[in-house]
């Protein structure tokens, strides 16, 4: 097994190597015989990879029908699962967009593309405290890597109301980073959010305080095992999220979520360089700053989002403010607005563990000869680069897609966006044709 970087988590593992299949299979080998799970004893996940928080006895059995990926061992039960997305985009842009392209030496492809490929394990250690873990492995189509993903230990600590997670996972910075990519409404998350690395390596307290109706997290993070990996980009950070539910009627399928989210970090070697693609991974970066030298940033998000049967609501903002070292700050600004519609009758349901969305539930599938669930959303997003001295470009795009959830594993997804990129003096627009299945045995 060659890796790139020897540590306690593996960063970077070659492609064409069997190494995801054999760290399982030995995970999975010290674990124990393993017999099918009985869903008496199963747990489920809180709408973040892998993590298994309430044991489904304390739930409605009838809601989750006997899973053949789950399995019980002599030490911990576990659960095996892989992710999959594969898409097309498509492209037509008029001359000043193309002229901006030349500018920034890119070039703008029609193609179809492996957005990734993932496989994990999560399971329930057969101790008195409840404790779970999750190994996660993803192929990164955009730079042909395997890299590892959300992995380590969540600890139930009643006594603080809540958990604690100890390994490389989500900061905890917004709903819509935190919740599971496979989750979300649209095929990529806002632009707003590409400023705040995905993953981060240390220790997040998660809770809840039912009688208030406040969910929280709070984190801190030390990136020694992770400062070769193309996410680290700060040398350690701590951020901080809390919401509130006004309304939050399960049974009526009605809830009001208000949050907020800040983030402080030291930057990696004082360098930073902060670039996003318009919300389409086979594309180029439309907007980037380059590298600029900075020592410390500050991040501050509010987000709200509405639910009402099949309704939903939602926006987040971002701001982004970097101590420039060549003197004064720089101040980067981002959000969206979306509005989701389950025309078949599906509710997104909410998890009060982490505070977010999770996986529309999908009640007779085209294989049972329903229609699955079918949903339409549009969005309207922007991020701002341009701040102080530094002019990376402006970018919005307007976003109008449909889902649909063929099963509760397989889903399609159809997008058309436009958007407008101001750069290099000129404002350019591009229309956006994109298509993607996804897989997820989750």
């Amino acid at each position: 097994m060659k890796l790139v970087n020897q540590s306690t988590f593996v960063n970077v593992i070659k492609p064409s190597r069997s190494i995801p299949l054999l760290v399982l299979a030995a995970f999975f080998y010290c674990i124990g015989t393993a017999q099918a799970q009985d869903t008496t004893t199963v747990v489920i996940p809180d709408g973040t990879m892998g993590e298994f928080l309430e044991p489904i006895d304390t739930l409605e059995k009838e809601k989750f029908p006997k899973n053949i990926n789950i399995f019980t061992g002599r030490w911990s039960s576990f659960r095996i699962g892989v992710g999959f997305l594969y898409e097309y985009a498509g492209f037509s842009q008029d001359e000043d967009a193309r002229r901006q392209m030349d500018s920034a030496g890119v070039e703008l492809k029609n193609q179809f593309k492996v957005r990734d490929f993932r496989i994990f394990a999560s399971g329930q250690l057969t101790t008195k405290r409840t404790i779970s873990w999750k190994v996660g492995l993803m192929y990164d189509g955009a730079n042909r890597e395997w890299l590892m993903r959300e992995t380590g230990l969540t600890i139930a600590v009643p006594e603080i109301s809540g958990h604690i997670f100890i390994g490389r996972t989500k900061e905890g910075f917004s709903q819509n980073k935190v919740m599971n990519g496979y989750a979300g409404w649209t095929l990529e998350r806002q632009m707003g959010l590409d400023v705040i690395p995905i993953l981060a390596d240390g220790i997040k307290w998660i809770g809840f305080w039912p009688e208030k109706k406040i969910v929280w997290n709070v984190g801190i993070y030390d990136n020694f095992f992770s400062k070769n990996q193309g996410f680290s980009t700060y040398d350690w950070q701590t951020a901080a999220r809390v919401a509130w539910l006004p309304i939050f009627d399960p049974e009526g399928k009605k809830q009001l979520h208000l949050g907020m989210s800040y983030r402080y970090g030291r930057v990696h070697e004082g360098e930073m360089r902060v670039r996003s693609r318009p919300e389409a991974n086979p594309a180029p970066y439309f907007i980037d700053t380059d590298v600029f030298q900075s020592k410390f940033s500050n991040h501050v998000g509010l987000e709200v989002y509405y639910t009402k049967g099949k309704l939903m609501l939602g926006s987040e903002y971002n701001w982004h403010k970097f101590d420039v070292t060549a003197g004064g700050k720089a101040l980067f600004h981002g959000g969206d607005a979306v509005i989701s519609y389950i025309f078949t009758g599906a509710s997104r349901p909410y998890s009060t563990v982490s505070g977010v969305y999770s996986f529309v539930p999908v009640k007779k599938s085209i294989f049972q000869g329903g229609w699955g669930e079918i949903e339409g959303v549009l969005r309207v997003s922007k991020l701002d680069l341009d701040g102080g001295a530094i002019y990376g470009g402006e970018f919005w795009r307007l976003t109008p897609m449909v889902n649909w959830y063929l099963t509760k594993y397989l889903r399609l997804e159809v997008a058309y966006g436009y958007g407008v990129l101001d750069r290099f003096d000129l404002k350019g627009g591009t229309q956006f044709f994109q298509t993607r299945i996804q897989l997820a045995i989750l």
